[in-house]
């Protein structure tokens, strides 16, 4: 029991400095947190296989373990609290912040940071129009009744992405990505409204080749 006293006081004290970073930063999630905010948070988590647990909106030891472990192989500070820069690394908007619509789907920061991944895990090798390109694709299918109508929905949309499913979307980011979400997200459209990119070189579902190339650009090839 001696020794599981100062083990208690650091928890303590962890969660202490928790509330203080919570007052200090406006509407953050810790441990102890619970709702639908929390929720959303699990739920993003466990896509991309980082939390094992349930998704029951409350902010426990599980929850934490998996939020340190998002923030260290995304380059931030592993405190295990979702603030700011947590909420937009994860693709999730901030409560805070009224969301702006454009083109059919949430634009805020956090939305840019997931299409600025999304362009990095599929497109890290071609050029800042390439990086474009591939960022006004899934823009384009936010505006298709047979896409979802979020960025969200479109890059989550099952086996729509290989960067998703194998990994290489959580890599660290480029400023070329951003940069290219950013174009992207300002209207900047080099395919002329494809809705489907692939790489020639690859294989491919025989498919993909039914449906109406607009353009090549770089290694993929666009497709409406």
């Amino acid at each position: 029991m001696v020794f599981a006293v100062p083990c208690l006081l650091a928890l303590f004290a962890a969660m202490i400095l928790m509330r203080g970073l919570a007052a200090a930063q406006g509407t953050v999630l810790y441990w102890g947190s619970s709702g639908n905010e929390v929720s959303s948070v699990q739920q993003r988590l466990s896509q991309w296989g980082y939390y094992k647990g349930p998704v029951d909106g409350v902010y426990g030891y599980e929850t934490f373990r998996a939020v340190q472990n998002f923030q260290r192989n995304n380059g931030l500070p592993q405190d295990g609290v979702v603030g700011r820069a947590t909420r937009e690394a994860l693709g999730l908007s901030s409560p805070d912040n009224a969301p702006a619509v454009s083109r059919g789907a949430v634009t805020d920061r956090g939305d840019t940071t997931l299409l600025a991944r999304v362009i990095e895990g599929e497109a890290a090798d071609e050029s800042l129009q390439g990086k474009i390109a591939v960022g006004a694709v899934i823009l384009n299918r936010t505006k298709s009744a047979a896409f979802p109508r979020t960025i969200s929905g479109v890059i989550f949309q099952d086996h729509a992405f290989e960067s998703i499913s194998n990994g290489q979307a959580y890599r660290p980011l480029t400023q070329q990505s951003i940069q290219a979400a950013q174009m992207a997200l300002s209207g900047y459209d080099p395919t002329g409204g494809a809705l489907f990119f692939w790489n020639p070189y690859k294989p491919v579902s025989s498919w993909i080749w039914s449906r109406n190339i607009v353009t090549q650009i770089g290694n993929h090839v666009f497709a409406r």
